[in-house]
């Protein structure tokens, strides 16, 4: 059976007219994807508020302030989880991915990523059909607005395994 194609979507801050629908719609998209998530993590390290964020500025630059005081043990630095289940860590999670230099949302098994951010900026969503239908019908629902470049994006059937460099 072949897999399903996967649509991918930018969602850099500057995407966005204003910077806080992007966190508006990765919080719409960990709501209704919950089913088909696995780890969602990020590296807590270098964490660094976006300027175009003004919108719980304070809160979030506590926030990040007291995961930069947590303990590290024996100076290894791991992803830092964060459990959907919990609306504040959601919360967290939504606020503080922008602000990272990977922040990253998997499949269970960490298979396939649905949602990264990389270098504080660079964001991009890999949706399969049948999730981005839930999504878009989810961000339809609440009033958001779906950028006109997702809705023409074009989906693609990912490469076999054997073509991906792996087994």
């Amino acid at each position: 059976m072949p897999e399903e194609a996967v649509t991918t979507l930018r969602a850099e801050l500057d995407h966005f007219e204003q910077p806080e629908e992007a966190l508006a719609l990765l919080e719409v998209f960990l709501e209704v994807a919950r089913p088909w998530l696995g780890a969602v993590v990020l590296d807590p390290v270098g964490l660094r508020l976006p300027e175009q964020l003004a919108i719980d500025r304070k809160v979030v630059l506590d926030l990040i302030e007291a995961i930069e005081n947590e303990p590290r043990s024996n100076g290894r630095i791991v992803e830092r989880p964060f459990d959907l289940e919990d609306d504040q860590a959601r919360w967290d999670y939504v606020r503080l991915a922008y602000s990272s230099r990977q922040a990253t949302v998997w499949s269970p098994r960490q298979r396939t990523t649905y949602f990264e951010v990389t270098h504080h900026h660079k964001a991009t969503y890999w949706l399969p059909d049948s999730l981005k239908a839930i999504y878009f019908e989810a961000l339809t629902a609440k009033g958001w607005f779906i950028p006109t470049d997702w809705l023409t994006a074009v989906p693609k059937r990912p490469k076999p395994w054997w073509k991906r460099g792996g087994s």
